[in-house]
């Protein structure tokens, strides 16, 4: 059997306790009313597009508008585009980060895209839910023909005034800090330079 690690999804392992999250998303109010069940049929939606994706046989190029589709509906991206900036987002203006966000976006959606990719041949299922103060977190089971099955799972937060994901953890690989410590290694390399970052950013989508 194979696992998901030995297919390096991820590159880095970075592990996060939900006090950390909690912190990064503490001023988020889910005081509309969502609840467990909504972030559930949430995340229900975005398996749902990817069991379909991966089972439709389609070219990588099309599939990967389709998981940037998927992207662009239902991830909270600015949160996401946001956070893996970090401190250096300080020093952004506002026209800035939004030209950023817009590339980011798609590079990320095709970079998780490409990588969903390797189930094809399997699905991905809802488990569980949970609420952790100001977000919930929704535990998918991944079983793909060949591997050990594995836990996806997302994180879902209103905090952008619609029911988003802004986070997912395969086998407690967590993608935002990932994220963040990439776009930060990109930073420092072109001495930060964000212009030359979103050049970096679209010529590898």
């Amino acid at each position: 059997m194979r696992t998901l690690m030995s297919k390096n999804f991820l590159n880095r392992r970075c592990f996060v306790t939900s006090v950390t999250l909690t912190l990064a998303f503490g001023s988020a109010n889910l005081g509309w009313g969502a609840t467990s069940k909504d972030a559930e049929l949430l995340v229900g939606r975005v398996v749902s597009e990817i069991n379909t994706i991966i089972s439709s046989g389609s070219s990588e190029p099309v599939m990967l508008r389709k998981f940037e589709d998927i992207f662009k509906a239902h991830a909270d991206v600015k949160t996401i585009a946001r956070y893996a900036l970090g401190n250096d987002a300080r020093n952004m203006t506002q026209a800035e980060i939004d030209d950023f966000t817009e590339i980011y976006s798609v590079y990320v959606s095709h970079k998780y895209g490409r990588r969903f990719r390797e189930f094809i041949g399997g699905k991905i299922e809802v488990q569980k839910s949970r609420p952790i103060k100001s977000f919930f977190e929704v535990e998918t089971l991944a079983d793909i023909k060949g591997w050990e099955p594995f836990t996806v799972s997302f994180l879902v937060s209103n905090r952008s005034g619609k029911l988003l994901f802004f986070n997912i953890f395969i086998e407690g690989i967590n993608m935002l800090l990932s994220e963040r410590t990439e776009i930060g290694a990109m930073l420092d390399k072109r001495r930060g330079d964000v212009k030359k970052v979103m050049e970096d950013l679209e010529n590898a989508s």
